[in-house]
């Protein structure tokens, strides 16, 4: 079996007296396209956020290559307030920062694209570069690390030619068509060096045009990052063609784990999705 890059562990988000993700487990190995979906307001991008240092999980821990990054109980008031099934309360309180887990090696695309965008394509890219910048303030006034820099600024324009956004570098991020705008927010998710890419509904404001032509775009970017990718999305045809596996929740609870035919074809996931969005022939 394939090395285990992601896996949470009971994990519980409450907020207040709503339970927003409940007692969910799931792994993910190398080299894979894993997908959950579910109804809006299932605690899908809940999920992407304790995983990535937004919130920390009410109750629960998340492993990165096998190490424990985040790990929490309930506290306080919450003890009273629990609503969580899983109620085997962890020891251990562990916390990091979402940039002290991107320097791990996670990056993350989100469902509302948030580019800086009053700077430049060129510069958005650049930016999210210096998260491993080795200089500290001294060398750069100095200009001592004129090296890494000049190697940034290559390794920017290469992603940015991956991107097909080379023609496009210095045009200011927002006035990009959305299509664009997309595939820049996942060049500046490359440039911090992930081994494992969170994508929050990628698809989302696309024609089916366009959505065909990222999902080969995922695929292709997996194969030449050689990455781990982590999906969150609606339109079934991209998940059902690209995921090795899948995953479902429904009111915060995992209903289903499987294939792309065994979820298609599992009576549990039809009935959370009224039998709509599953209809993938159709969209």
């Amino acid at each position: 079996m394939t090395k285990e890059v992601l896996r949470l562990d009971h994990c519980t988000m409450q907020f207040g007296g709503v339970v927003a993700v409940d007692d969910l487990s799931m792994d993910i190995h190398e080299h894979e396209i894993v997908a959950l979906i579910g109804p809006n307001g299932a605690g899908k991008t809940t999920a992407f956020n304790f995983v990535t240092g937004v919130y920390e999980p009410t109750n629960g821990a998340v492993y990165f290559n096998e190490e424990l990054i985040v790990s929490n109980r309930p506290q306080g008031k919450m003890k009273k307030l629990y609503n969580g099934t899983n109620r085997d309360f962890r020891k251990e309180v562990v916390s990091r920062t979402p940039d002290q887990i991107t320097k791990l090696g996670i990056a993350r695309t989100f469902q509302n694209i948030r580019l800086f965008k009053n700077l430049t394509v060129f510069d958005n890219v650049l930016t999210a570069m210096h998260m491993h910048l080795k200089a500290n303030f001294f060398s750069s006034a100095l200009h001592l690390n004129q090296h890494e820099e000049r190697a940034m600024r290559e390794k920017t324009v290469e992603l940015l030619r991956m991107q097909d956004l080379l023609d496009v570098r210095n045009e200011i991020a927002s006035s990009l068509p959305y299509g664009q705008q997309r595939h820049l927010e996942i060049a500046r998710a490359l440039a911090t060096k992930p081994t494992l890419l969170l994508l929050d509904e990628p698809a989302a404001g696309m024609n089916p045009q366009e959505t065909d032509e990222l999902a080969d775009f995922i695929v292709k970017t997996k194969e030449t990052f050689d990455l781990t990718i982590f999906l969150i999305e609606h339109h079934m045809t991209l998940v059902m063609d690209i995921s090795d596996r899948i995953y479902v929740l429904d009111f915060g609870k995992r209903i289903a784990h499987g294939t792309p035919d065994e979820i298609q074809n599992n009576d549990e996931v039809i009935k959370a999705y009224l039998g709509v969005e599953l209809d993938v022939e159709n969209q």
